[in-house]
């Protein structure tokens, strides 16, 4: 799970950052709203952690335009206000949890927890701008939706779900069409062209592991 940390402080997002990845998290910082939001909008993250107080364009109104391009990310809000009206005005902006300064590491991970296991239901598969969502079957690169047909959907699925290990032509080609599908493994190829095509300079991510397949994140 990627997690994005929008804190100004520094230090305290670094510190986060570092105590995220020995749970096992990759974790990346930004400092300011206007970075990110334009990181969190990349369809790269799993999950936000967003301070209210940020330079540049505060968390709520982060959050809100977030939403307003349809973005989906799960948002944890961090405030050192308290009162009823702030948490309530951090929740309708369209936040999904709030965690008022200072708080436990402790809490601020079962949170995080809490907020991936009510994701899980909107899976989502993500990587280097690129975002596939299975349930709904679309891809968006950027934020932009992308329109794939059937079979390329479903070799980017196989990739995305594969991040990391790389997946010989054989490999592909039973996952993506069946065991049945007498065509030679060229086929693979000619459709991992078409995919590149269409996600533009995202589908970079799609690297050619000469005489072996494809991979993605290796």
């Amino acid at each position: 799970m990627h997690v994005l940390l929008i804190e100004d402080d520094r230090r305290l997002a670094d510190l986060l950052a570092t105590r995220l990845r020995r749970e096992g998290y990759r974790a990346t910082a930004s400092y300011d709203g206007t970075d990110g939001l334009e990181k969190a909008a990349s369809g790269q993250f799993d999950l936000a952690v967003v301070d209210v107080m940020l330079p540049g364009m505060d968390g709520l109104a982060l959050t809100a335009e977030l939403r307003a391009r349809g973005s989906r990310l799960p948002i944890l809000m961090l405030t050192a206000r308290d009162t009823v009206d702030d948490r309530v005005t951090g929740l309708r902006s369209g936040a999904d949890d709030y965690l008022v300064k200072p708080f436990a590491f402790a809490e601020l991970l079962a949170r995080i927890e809490a907020l991936a296991r009510r994701a899980g239901a909107e899976e989502r598969l993500s990587f280097g701008g690129v975002s596939l969502d299975p349930q709904a079957r679309r891809v968006k690169v950027n934020g932009r939706e992308v329109e794939l047909t059937a079979k390329e959907f479903d070799l980017l699925e196989c990739l995305l779900r594969n991040v990391g290990r790389v997946m010989t032509r054989t490999e592909l080609k039973e996952h993506v069409w069946d065991f049945g599908f007498d065509a030679q493994t060229k086929v693979v190829d000619l459709y991992v062209h078409y995919l590149r095509k269409k996600l533009g300079e995202a589908g970079a991510i799609i690297q050619t592991v000469r005489g072996v397949g494809y991979a993605v994140g290796r």
